[in-house]
Formats: structure tokens, sequence, C-alpha cells
């Protein structure tokens, strides 16, 4: 029996398929649902697992080299939360676009994980190093 790591099958799953190069969405709540693209549903309540919490947990299991965010992220978003989310994606090579060119990267990712996040546009792709 696993006793620690990523302890969902499914994501366990869709980490390990994750290889050089490919990317990974991990999603807020309120993203919508791209039909073709395995989707992990991680969401159990608002902010029950939080895009950050499950960041911290698939960066134990991999490593990602770069990661995109909406534009849009800062301006919703000021201070302690800007500096959050940059912190835990300390090493990764972080841009910001608009939201539309955002989600035109979603259907070319290996899976997308959604999460209860309530975070106005906490959606990230990383991208395995």
């Amino acid at each position: 029996m696993i006793r620690s790591g990523i302890l969902n099958p499914h994501l366990a799953s869709l980490l390990r398929r994750v290889r050089h190069t490919n990317t990974l969405v991990i999603a807020d709540r309120g993203f919508p649902s791209w039909p073709g693209l395995e989707t992990i549903d991680l969401s159990l309540v608002d902010d029950v697992p939080t895009v950050l919490q499950v960041l911290e947990a698939i960066k134990a299991e991999g490593v990602f080299g770069a990661a995109w965010m909406a534009q849009e992220f800062l301006a919703y978003n000021k201070g302690v939360t800007q500096e959050t989310f940059a912190g835990a994606l300390s090493g990764v090579r972080l841009s910001h676009e608009p939201h539309d060119e955002f989600k035109k990267r979603v259907p070319h990712a290996t899976g997308l994980i959604r999460t209860g996040d309530t975070t106005q546009y906490a959606n990230m792709i990383l991208e395995s190093a």
C-alpha cells in the first residue's frame, strides 16, 4: 500500500505520463472543462484543495522549468497573493499572458487537474523540465 507521495491513483498515473516539455494544467474551480483532455477533478468544497496545495504535492513528484498564468491574475490579486504564488513557483520561469492566449495552450496539455480554489485566475500551466 502506498503510504506517502501522491495517493490518488488517477493523479499519480497522469503525472507519470508527463514527460520532458509536456505540460500540465492546474485549474481553479471555475475553469471550463476541455473535451478530450484528461481531467482529474480533486475539488471538494471552496478552497479544498487549492492550486498551491496541488502544486506543492506535484513538485515533489517532478521537475518543472516553466509556467504560464493569465495576466489577469496580476490585476485581480494583489500583494501577498501574488507573492505567495511567485514563491511557490520559485526556480520556475513564470510568464503571464492574456487569458485568451493562456487558454490556447490548454488543449496541448497532457492533462488538467481541477481544484476547489476560489482565487481569481489562479490557473497555471506547468512545463516539465
